[in-house]
């Protein structure tokens, strides 16, 4: 899993040095409408909203923005109708990418990653062509510079994480899609404060490119990433031990 950590540690600095928290909130919100419009309003008995509620409560939203996001998915107040899509690709060097969307015009969005890819040396893909190299897995990250790994490792494993590792300055919880609330709970009742939290795609395994298709390669996940209709982007590159993206050979 180490390329995903890394990955992890790189969106987390960037993010902690571009302010993007209030992009973080839209797409969480849009996430919270449709668990609610597909499921119901109530947390407890709808398990996909459960789990982006807690995403958010560890994304530090707001309570209220949390209830108005319910509301507008449940239809007592207005809101838009979104979509969930995805799209399969690849970028510099073969690298696999697969994004996942949420969006109220599906033409818009997929001219836009169409784009995307296009322009930063990467292409669109038929369905089915990288998604088969990914498992669907709980990921929750904490900070190694607040944190031990053992001290994540007993709450983690005790509440059935599959496994925890760091990386980067990352301590990374790996969990099965259907533990991944229980696993969540348990370590913010600990009083863990995470990083971040989701359920997102890994992959089975990574390959590795030389540095400046890595770079070209990063750069192009970041602006999918940063488009407002995209909720996650997932790699299998493997990013080099002491990397850093911001340094051009």
């Amino acid at each position: 899993m180490s390329g995903h950590s890394k990955w992890a540690s790189i969106k987390h600095k960037k993010g902690a040095i571009d302010a993007k928290r209030g992009k973080i909130f839209t797409k969480i919100i849009k996430e919270i409408t449709v668990a609610a419009r597909l499921g119901g309003g109530e947390i407890e008995s709808n398990p996909r909203l459960r789990t982006v509620v807690l995403k958010a409560k560890a994304e530090n939203m707001p309570k209220d923005n949390i209830e108005r996001a319910i509301k507008k998915g449940t239809g007592d107040l207005e809101g838009v109708d979104y979509v969930e899509g995805t799209y399969e690709g690849y970028g510099p060097g073969g690298v696999a990418i697969l994004i996942d969307t949420l969006t109220d015009n599906k033409n818009r969005t997929a001219a836009d990653i169409r784009s995307i890819l296009s322009k930063n040396g990467g292409n669109l893909g038929e369905t089915g062509c990288v998604s088969y190299l990914f498992q669907r897995k709980g990921l929750i990250t904490f900070s190694a510079d607040t944190y031990s790994e053992d001290e994540i490792f007993e709450a983690a494993l005790e509440a059935g994480a599959e496994d925890v590792s760091t990386e980067e300055g990352v301590i990374e919880v790996i969990t099965d899609p259907d533990d991944f609330n229980t696993v969540l709970e348990a370590l913010q009742e600990a009083g863990k404060e995470t990083l971040s939290a989701e359920i997102t795609k890994i992959p089975d395994a990574t390959i590795t490119l030389p540095d400046d298709k890595t770079r070209k390669a990063l750069r192009l996940i970041e602006k999918i990433d940063d488009h407002e209709d995209v909720q996650s982007v997932s790699t299998n590159l493997e990013i080099p031990e002491g990397f850093d993206p911001d340094i051009e050979e």
